[in-house]
């Protein structure tokens, strides 16, 4: 199994937010995460990568075998766990072409591997930029900087795609986006899965289920997981809504 989280919980000053979470992920698989807000759904993708200020409390998160908890945020990247943000930041002054390089070559130097060459980096990017139908000139600009919602998600899966990672967590990559730069981000994800790799997305919207075909959907409630499924469920949630999940438990 790529990945076992085993009664997960996850507090946020001192307020518990993930209340016994357990999922597993194997390769070659697709899942994505559903449910209302403030259910847990973005708490869980920052506690797999580690990010700060979210405080494991109990459980543990298995990739490959080793428990990452207590792992900084730049070792769970480079062990192959890339995160695709629900509001990308930008940085001012620093071009997606040297952010990519620098991060790529990190990689590789954890992997015992040497730098890419110039032309083996720029061989790559103009690969990977075909892929997700992102424009040269975007790339040259700073990362995210002025960027519209749909270029900022564009350039998240540009650079999943560059970084070729294991896991990809995706947290909306969905919100904001019109049909076109969904249809994009989809088919980048739908190009790069494969049996050695699996994704898992998190979305409010069954809409992006109709462009990534998922092996299994979960529905995340009060910080857990209570119902899981096939596309079937997502369909059933667009129809339904969240409020009969409240009542199918109480019941």
């Amino acid at each position: 199994m790529l990945l076992n989280i085993k009664n997960l919980h996850v507090s946020i000053n001192n307020k518990e937010i993930i209340k016994g979470l357990n999922l597993g992920i194997n390769y070659g698989e697709v899942h994505a995460i559903m449910g209302p807000n403030g259910t847990g759904k973005s708490t869980l993708a920052a506690a797999i990568s580690g990010k700060p200020g979210y405080e494991v409390t109990k459980g543990e998160i298995v990739y490959k075998g080793i428990n990452i908890l207590g792992m900084s945020p730049e070792e769970i990247s480079w062990e192959g766990i890339f995160l695709g943000f629900q509001y990308p930041v930008e940085i001012p002054g620093v071009s997606i072409t040297n952010f990519l390089r620098a991060a790529l070559n990190e990689h590789r130097e954890h992997q015992g591997l040497k730098p890419l060459t110039g032309s083996e980096f720029l061989s790559k990017l103009n690969e990977k930029k075909k892929l997700v139908e992102i424009q040269s000139k975007l790339t040259n600009r700073s990362v995210n900087e002025g960027f519209s919602g749909g270029e900022k998600k564009k350039n998240e899966i540009f650079q999943m795609a560059m970084l070729d990672p294991t896991l990809s967590i995706l947290d909306e990559t969905d919100s904001g986006l019109d049909i076109d730069a969904l249809r994009i981000v989809a088919n980048g994800v739908n190009t790069l899965r494969s049996e050695v790799n699996a994704f898992l997305l998190i979305t409010h919207y069954q809409r992006l289920l109709d462009y990534i075909i998922p092996d299994f959907v979960h529905v995340l409630y009060d910080g857990k997981i209570v119902k899981s499924g096939g596309k079937e469920l997502a369909l059933f949630l667009e129809k339904k809504g969240y409020n009969w999940i409240k009542e199918e438990l109480i019941d």
